[in-house]
């Protein structure tokens, strides 16, 4: 409710003359037609997959804007999760480094074709991998996040902070994958090496980059990278939760039947672990920021906001189909995912799990941040309610699977 005192000047005199207080009331925008029906079926999803807590936020110049808050920011009550909750927002920050190198490419500083090597000679088989194939994860290169010890040691010590010079030693005692180029392997290892890499190109650390060419520009106020030994979460934030462990979900992201059947009953609750520290992502999914921030990011992202024409269009260009179980329509290419239509890319980490995609061509962005790792199924409850929201706005038709793969 406004008051509001209006000044008017008197005819024929120099005086001003005070009208009555006039009250009115603004009235709410009117929730667009597919509201209704996505809002219960969003909080089925969060029902049936155990979710505390999640924000959604649609912007859609066609079918309406919409922006919820669901559940609590703890399991079992507390406050209500808001629209301007803090979450991790893991593999999303993937898109951040892969902005930042290819700002230094089309600056001149390296080239997309570079080996590997010239930057990082320690890498194994570096001369043969290119900028390129680190960004589009093509490398080869083992993922440390799936190897077993690493794991263990993130039940075993969640407070530990992690060095990058730790992430790729794990890395580069596996062989690799394949030969770099020939096919596709999600991979934290090249997104910690493309970190490093800019930090040697900047002469600064990889919050500055981000703070300089990302959040500064684009107004990001509630978006950051955190320093290594930084465990803490900004205010307000729910708190995120995990199903399971570390070592335990790396073998089957689904807990055993039995499990299952407890957390459906409301017996089994899931662990607390919004003070892991999440140092062991960096580069690769350490960042955390809001829905609105997140909107406005992913909308420059996808729409050509951070980088030239040429190079957003090498880019977008960039993006090839990858294998999915119904062979849906999901690509990668430079750090960016293709979802059907949509553009962007999702996080998993351990506590959250969040997804932010645009489409260029209807203007429509959709962010989705959960306070759950994954569901006791195995299932990603963020990608989840996005498919969900896809549907709404595309219908059934255009709806791809989840994602490629997760944070880890």
């Amino acid at each position: 409710m406004v008051l509001s005192l209006v000044l008017t000047a008197s005819a024929g005199a120099c005086g001003l003359t005070i009208s009555e207080p006039q009250t009115w009331l603004t009235p709410a925008p009117a929730a667009p037609a597919y509201a209704t029906a996505l809002d219960a079926r969003i909080q089925q999803i969060m029902k049936d997959m155990s979710v505390p807590g999640a924000v959604v936020m649609i912007t859609s110049p066609d079918k309406g804007d919409w922006t919820r808050a669901f559940g609590t920011q703890a399991v079992g009550g507390g406050a209500p999760v808001t629209v301007g909750d803090h979450f991790r927002i893991g593999s999303n920050t993937k898109t951040m480094t892969g902005t930042v190198l290819l700002q230094l490419a089309q600056e001149g500083k390296i080239g997309l074709d570079d080996p590997v090597s010239k930057y990082q000679p320690e890498v194994p088989g570096g001369d043969q991998i290119t900028i390129t194939q680190l960004l589009d994860m093509r490398s080869g290169l083992y993922n440390y996040s799936e190897d077993e010890q690493f794991n263990a040691k993130l039940d075993s010590d969640p407070g530990y902070v992690w060095k990058p010079a730790e992430l790729l030693a794990i890395a580069f005692a596996k062989p690799p994958y394949f030969p770099p180029g020939t096919a596709f392997h999600y991979s934290n290892t090249n997104l910690i090496l493309a970190g490093l890499i800019i930090e040697q190109l900047t002469g600064g650390t990889l919050q500055q980059a981000y703070q300089q060419r990302i959040f500064g520009p684009l107004g990001l106020s509630q978006t950051q990278l955190p320093e290594a030994a930084d465990a803490g979460i900004p205010a307000p934030h729910p708190q995120g939760y995990m199903f399971g462990t570390n070592v335990s979900t790396l073998a089957n992201p689904a807990l055993p039947p039995a499990e299952q059947a407890a957390a459906a009953k409301g017996e089994l609750k899931p662990r607390d672990v919004t003070d892991s520290n999440p140092s062991w992502a960096w580069a690769a999914g350490g960042a955390i920021s809001t829905a609105a921030d997140l909107t406005r990011y992913v909308t420059a992202l996808v729409g050509g906001g951070l980088l030239d024409p040429a190079m957003q269009k090498t880019r977008m260009d960039s993006i090839k189909q990858i294998p999915t179980p119904d062979n849906a329509d999901v690509g990668y290419g430079l750090a960016i995912v293709k979802f059907g239509p949509l553009y962007g890319h999702d996080g998993q980490i351990p506590g959250f799990n969040s997804f932010m995609a645009h489409d260029p061509a209807t203007k429509n962005s959709v962010i989705v941040l959960t306070s759950l790792f994954a569901s006791p199924g195995g299932q990603q409850p963020a990608n989840a309610i996005a498919m969900a929201i896809m549907q709404a706005l595309y219908g059934e038709s255009l709806v791809p699977s989840p994602s490629p793969s997760p944070t880890r």
